[in-house]
């Protein structure tokens, strides 16, 4: 008796975990105080500063350990290149960062090293996606901010080598590209890594006055579009020499998801009205087939693009993103209603995993990489709602983040969310998005004016043009 007492206990609590709504979930800082969400009062300038100060506590591990390379691995305290030679990737990443920040020392020092020893003539091989989102986007960001010339003419050299990755008989990009001859190779790719280059171009060409860029980059996303279903879904993967697809499974998560993205960003920026119209398109078929009401909330699953039929209930840190992008569009009910989701995927273990199964609750990838996603989404929703719901949110997964993810050295990802084991790796991202999203949300525009830019997938700011 006493035992199936106690387990009913047990699955009532279990239920009221995972059906609250983030407005009575109890703090991620302490589990078991029971306070409920909706009765703390965030210090919005006290928990600025305190990001700030976890930025320059993860800055100066990675200055100490690992100056001069790419990242910092913060257990074992060494640095790590992710080719033969360092293309500065934390420094770049983070130097918008810091000027919005109002780090004057940190970033006089970063642009020196940016400015002194980034270079590529480099005979080596790239991921012309990666590269673009976070080098050729940082250095973009930094002339915007900063004004020296230097940090542009950078850029137009590595968009120079990177954009003969398009050479292709479709006009979509190859994977990799060699900085040094042009050579291509990987020739099979996703929607992600051919269409989440429109933004950093045109940004380019309007600085440049080289047109290359933009038609280009749009010729690659117009390319990929034409080879959507009948449904109006892209999948997986397809050959950018033969346009035909290899994987004809579609979601909004990593591989398509910038693609999404950066269709609905483009439109903005530049004002395209064919891009309009293909977001238009997308997400009414993204809405169609992929939202899925029937698991408690509102969640975006995998289906094929042919039928629409769905293949898989699965969700995670990288789809968080979407929860902005519907704000962007103006969609505040998708937006909030997905957002809750969110949380409830980040109160699961106290932090969010790489992907869940948003039917039956369990995590399916366990790690958390320090990924930004569900922060960003919080802070498009507090800009476009002004509920402190949202502040409240991003007090609690701040906190979490401190108590799990920091060491003594910086901040490093999790092997596991439900263990809290951590692994020996902290990405240019954790400086360039997710600390940056914090300090944004709480500083409610006093540093940078959210109207005035359009961010890119890796959250350099951009101003937008005037019209």
């Amino acid at each position: 008796m006493k035992k199936n007492a106690v387990n009913l206990l047990y699955l009532l609590f279990l239920f009221l975990l995972f059906a609250v709504s983030p407005d009575t979930t109890i703090s991620a800082q302490n589990p078991q105080s029971g306070i409920p969400l909706a009765a703390m009062n965030p210090d919005a300038s006290g928990l600025k500063e305190q990001v700030k100060s976890e930025f320059l506590h993860a800055w100066n591990g990675y200055k100490t350990y690992a100056l001069g390379m790419d990242a910092l691995k913060p257990i074992s305290k060494t640095g790590h290149n992710w080719y033969k030679q360092s293309l500065l990737m934390t420094p770049v990443d983070a130097y918008d960062v810091m000027m919005i920040m109002g780090l004057k020392t940190e970033a006089k020092e970063a642009k020196e090293m940016i400015l002194n020893d980034l270079h590529f003539d480099v005979d080596m091989d790239v991921q012309n996606f990666e590269v673009s989102i976070r080098i050729l986007a940082g250095l973009i960001s930094a002339y915007e901010l900063d004004g020296d010339k230097r940090f542009l003419n950078l850029a137009d050299d590595l968009g120079k080598r990177l954009i003969k990755s398009f050479n292709s008989p479709t006009g979509m990009p190859y994977r990799y590209v060699n900085l040094k001859t042009g050579k291509t190779r990987g020739e099979v790719s996703n929607p992600a890594e051919i269409g989440t280059y429109i933004v950093e171009y045109g940004i380019l060409s309007r600085h440049t006055g080289d047109t290359s860029y933009y038609n280009t980059a749009k010729r690659a996303m117009v390319a990929l579009y034409n080879r959507r279903s009948a449904l109006g879904l892209v999948g997986e993967a397809i050959n950018v020499e033969t346009g035909v697809w290899t994987n004809r499974e579609s979601h909004i998560s990593g591989s398509i998801d910038s693609y999404l993205e950066y269709l609905l960003k483009a439109s903005i920026l530049f004002n395209d009205k064919d891009l309009r119209e293909m977001w238009n398109t997308s997400i009414a078929a993204v809405n169609k087939y992929q939202a899925d009401e029937r698991f408690g909330g509102l969640w975006y699953g995998h289906c094929q693009m042919d039928s629409g039929l769905i293949t898989g209930t699965y969700y995670g840190a990288l789809d968080a993103f979407f929860a902005a992008t519907l704000a962007m569009n103006g969609d505040l009910d998708r937006a909030k209603a997905l957002q809750e989701s969110n949380y409830k995927m980040w109160m699961l273990h106290g932090i969010e995993p790489e992907a869940m199964n948003y039917k039956t609750m369990e995590v399916s990838y366990p790690t958390y990489i320090l990924r930004p996603e569900n922060i960003e989404s919080a802070y498009y929703l507090y800009h476009y709602t002004r509920d402190n719901k949202y502040l409240r949110m991003g007090k609690v997964m701040f906190e979490s983040l401190m108590k799990y993810c920091k060491n003594e050295t910086a901040y490093c990802a999790l092997k596991n969310v439900v263990t809290k084991e951590k692994s020996d790796s902290m990405e240019s991202f954790f400086f360039a998005e997710t600390l940056k999203y914090f300090f944004l949300l709480f500083d409610d525009g006093q540093s940078l004016d959210f109207d005035s830019v359009i961010f890119n997938t890796e959250a350099h700011p951009y101003r937008k043009f005037a019209k």
